[in-house]
């Protein structure tokens, strides 16, 4: 096996760099993991079960996810309007790196706050 060096690398052609470019930002992991929680979520419903985020932040957020085709926008042609959000099925090939993090966080969270 060859042995790699640091100086011949760069981070920014990793596999890690690419999916950290796609779920980095403070709400994305959050809208990603309330997503794989309760499958199909609306706008208002997201916003109050996340607290801490406006609108315009939640909005804009959503949009970034919907580019990267990780999270799927359905609209409903009525008034008032209905818009549901749900996970691609490439943001649902996310879910076991998920569910790994809620994991490792239940096992360390009680030692930590212990």
């Amino acid at each position: 096996m060859k042995k790699r060096h640091i100086s011949k690398e760069c981070l920014e052609e990793t596999g890690f760099s690419y999916t950290l470019s796609l779920i980095n930002g403070k709400y994305k992991m959050t809208i990603l993991y309330t997503l794989m929680e309760f499958n199909i979520v609306r706008f208002n419903e997201m916003k109050k079960y996340i607290g801490k985020i406006s609108y315009k932040t939640l909005s804009a957020t959503l949009k970034e996810l919907e580019t990267d085709q990780l999270v799927h926008r359905e609209e409903y042609p009525q008034i008032p309007p209905k818009v549901e959000y749900s996970l691609t099925e490439r943001g649902k090939s996310l879910i076991p790196i998920l569910d790994t993090m809620c994991e490792w966080g239940e096992q360390n969270r009680a030692s930590a706050e212990g």
